[in-house]
């Protein structure tokens, strides 16, 4: 390759297998909820969102989620489950 080749971030990024993994998890979610069981399908995505933050957080450079920066990963992760969670919840508690 020429020494003029542009970096291609892609190289750089997460594994393909993890990744589509994760998206698994989201179609399977999806399903589970269109059979109605939206508990289900919004604990498994929500502690799916924590689990690849915690991985990139503790794995950091090493880790095969990565999307951007380490702390980015980690807080959208985290927050998205937690958030998910309370959301579900807290409407479940005014029914």
């Amino acid at each position: 390759m020429s020494a003029h080749h542009p970096f291609v971030s892609e190289d750089n990024e997460g594994k393909p297998a993890f990744e589509w993994a994760v998206a698994l998890i989201v179609v399977a979610c999806a399903v589970i909820a269109a059979m109605g069981h939206t508990m289900a399908a919004t604990v498994v995505f929500a502690v799916t969102a924590i689990a690849t933050g915690l991985i990139r957080l503790i794995l950091r450079n090493r880790s095969p989620w990565k999307i951007r920066s380490i702390g980015f990963d980690a807080f959208i992760g985290i927050a998205l489950g937690i958030g998910l969670l309370v959301v579900y919840f807290s409407i479940r508690l005014m029914l």
